[in-house]
């Protein structure tokens, strides 16, 4: 009964946090604003403007799914303190049980949830754009490159995101030359920008007849999918558009047509490109919005006032500084540099186990701990 007594504490004080969480994450005035979206939604002349009837939707959905989140929350608290009450009159050992591991299911929930009010900045609610470039080294980096671009799928897979191939250039040998992707789902930037930047491998490689360990790195580029409501100042005559036909032993992740689409942005220097569509101008209207999402990134991440105060490419797009080394031997870790967190489990990080480094990072990140 002490234990229950415990509990039946414990759980008032995640009520408050709960209560506390809805005013943050304005649960109130989102159900008002839900109400609005409807009456536009039932409007006559609603489906006139198909462009405008899109985004009132895409909205009315992002709110709804936001406001049902929270309140599954509540649910789940109120159904615990009925099985709380249940228990401390039945005095149930197995219902104590289920009742102490739903409470810390509760309680992983409710902190990841707070997480996401973390996700305030201006792109975080944004679809994200990853691209993956190998450091030096050949086919080792190459292959490194690869096991990245797998574990970011991976963990995309695990948060139920979608995945959409952009572009993707095999190695000589093995693994990749180059690739982009886009992780669509809500806060996907928010979550993924934690992990731009040089990552650090280090094991007995397998293509070393030798056995020898070593060192490999590869980079990964991770924006904000901008689309045409921003606008981005991009002129025609600052563009050159090269097309070329899908090449490599990509198989299913290629579309081996004469369609692939690069483009260069001749102030800047910064070559996109897009090879996955099915036609040329498909090709082209993902490499200018990858375009126009590096260069807003940039200018952020510069603190720049405009788009033309870019002034070539910046070191931090091909590689910056070494965010995370994962090493297979002589032990197993996967250590942030910047965070300090770390995990000795390194086949669960590189199946997409990442949440603990992008919570860390997120923390940091609020709490201005973060090393740079």
């Amino acid at each position: 009964m002490i234990l229950l007594d415990e509990l039946k504490v414990e759980m008032n004080t995640y009520r408050k946090e709960l209560e506390e969480l809805g005013e943050v994450l304005r649960i109130a005035p989102a159900r008002e604003e839900v109400a609005q979206l409807q009456e536009q939604a039932a409007a006559e002349g609603f489906w006139d403007d198909l462009e405008n009837s899109q985004k009132v939707l895409q909205k009315t959905k992002q709110l709804e799914n936001k406001i049902a989140g929270f309140e599954k929350m509540e649910e789940r608290l109120e159904d615990i303190q009925t099985m709380i009450e249940l228990c401390m009159e039945e005095e149930d050992e197995e219902m104590q049980n289920e009742i102490v591991t739903e409470m810390a299911s509760f309680k992983q929930d409710l902190e990841n949830k707070n997480l996401e009010t973390l996700l305030s900045g201006e792109y975080d609610g944004r679809n994200a754009i990853l691209t993956f470039h190998p450091g030096a080294g050949g086919t080792e980096a190459q292959d490194w490159a690869e096991m990245l671009y797998r574990m970011y799928n991976r963990w995309a897979e695990r948060h139920n995101f979608k995945v959409q191939l952009l572009d993707y250039l095999d190695g000589d040998e093995a693994g990749l030359k180059s690739a982009s992707l886009m992780v669509e789902g809500e806060n996907a930037y928010g979550y993924l920008k934690s992990e731009a930047g040089v990552h650090r491998l280090v094991r007995v490689s397998p293509f070393d007849s030798s056995g020898r360990r070593q060192t490999s790195f590869a980079a990964v580029e991770v924006m904000p999918e901008i689309d045409d409501t921003i606008e981005v100042d991009i002129r025609p005559e600052d563009l050159e558009m090269e097309v070329y036909r899908s090449s490599g032993a990509g198989g299913q992740k290629v579309n081996k047509t004469s369609s692939a689409v690069r483009l260069i942005h001749k102030p800047t220097g910064i070559v996109v490109s897009c090879q996955t569509q099915r036609s040329q101008y498909q090709n082209r209207d993902y490499a200018m919005k990858m375009l126009r999402s590096k260069l807003v990134e940039i200018k952020e991440r510069e603190h720049l006032e405009k788009i033309s105060d870019i002034k070539g490419v910046q070191k931090e797009i091909g590689w910056g500084a070494q965010i995370r080394s994962y090493v297979f031997m002589p032990y197993t870790l996967v250590k942030d540099l910047r965070t300090g967190f770390e995990v000795g489990n390194i086949t669960a990080v590189m199946d997409g186990d990442l949440d603990g480094f992008i919570h860390a990072y997120l923390k940091s990140l609020s709490h201005g701990t973060l090393q740079k």
